[in-house]
């Protein structure tokens, strides 16, 4: 098998690199935080636990302890020497995403970069790199082993040789890939993120609680989960940073970031990740 590498060990990048060692991969997964290294072991514990809670036929196969042995945590992006892709999985900022791309400009000249960005233009983030024809976009499902679907993004400059790479690539973890046009939120995120961002609206405004909306969505819709529950799972910080850039990119109204979920991530009310968010966890 392949080696891979993933590019930020939080909520998403820790679950992608336990998808990919249960399929056999070698995963390197970096994080400039060495605190956020060190917890990494027990939150893929705790994950796996949990999905084989809320799907025991699909997570049947999995094993904690095998899926730790094929994952090297390192803070050295020396080491991504000899990975066959990056998969790019920081924070959904753009300054923060550029200094990365730059600093592994070199990468691409031997390996895919596959960007796990909802928002953010994968072009703008190619044109980084030596090889923007090597850089694709995945959007990875949350949660990753519980998706068997991602939302597949190609660039300006995306090459034949790249999406075919990246469709064995997700073939191989037993997620379809759905590929798109490049485009701000591409599909998914251009549309939940006005649910969530409207249901927050209708919370502050006192029209429904969080339960109400969610409810009305799961029974009326046959949603597994309504769009504040799915807000809380994402992360409030994540969800306000994407509308932004929607807001920004696009210059419409309608993803105007609700002044609630701002209100709510300054006072750290972030989610499940924190604790607490329209929930308590």
């Amino acid at each position: 098998m392949e080696k891979i590498a993933v590019l930020g060990a939080g909520v998403m990048g820790v679950d992608i690199a336990a998808t990919f060692s249960h399929f056999g991969y070698d995963v390197i997964l970096f994080d400039i935080e060495k605190n956020v290294l060190l917890n990494t072991p027990k939150k893929i514990r705790r994950n796996i636990r949990n999905y084989s809670m809320m799907s025991p036929t699909t997570m049947k196969d999995w094993v904690a302890e095998d899926v730790l042995s094929h994952i090297e945590l390192s803070n050295d992006l020396k080491q991504l020497e000899g990975v066959s892709w990056v998969i790019e999985n920081i924070t959904e900022d753009w300054q923060a995403k550029k200094e990365l791309f730059s600093a592994i400009s070199d990468i691409s000249k031997r390996a895919f970069i596959a960007v796990n960005t909802s928002c953010l233009s994968i072009t703008r983030l190619a044109s980084l790199v030596a090889n923007p024809e090597k850089v694709v976009g995945i959007h990875f499902l949350n949660p990753v082993p519980l998706k068997d679907v991602a939302e597949a993004i190609y660039g300006f400059y995306t090459s034949d040789e790249t999406v075919a790479a990246a469709k064995m690539l997700l073939q191989r973890i037993k997620i379809t890939p759905v590929f798109v046009r490049d485009s701000p939120g591409f599909v998914v995120n251009r549309m939940s993120h006005i649910f969530m961002n409207e249901a927050a609206f209708i919370v502050q405004e006192k029209i429904a609680e969080p339960k109400q909306i969610d409810l009305l969505f799961k029974k009326g819709y046959g949603h597994k989960m309504g769009p504040l529950e799915t807000a809380d799972l994402i992360g409030l910080d994540t969800v306000v940073r994407s509308l932004k850039v929607l807001f920004d990119d696009y210059g419409d109204p309608k993803f105007r970031c609700c002044p609630l979920l701002q209100h709510m991530v300054d006072a750290g009310l972030l989610g499940v990740k924190s604790g607490r968010g329209f929930y308590s966890y």
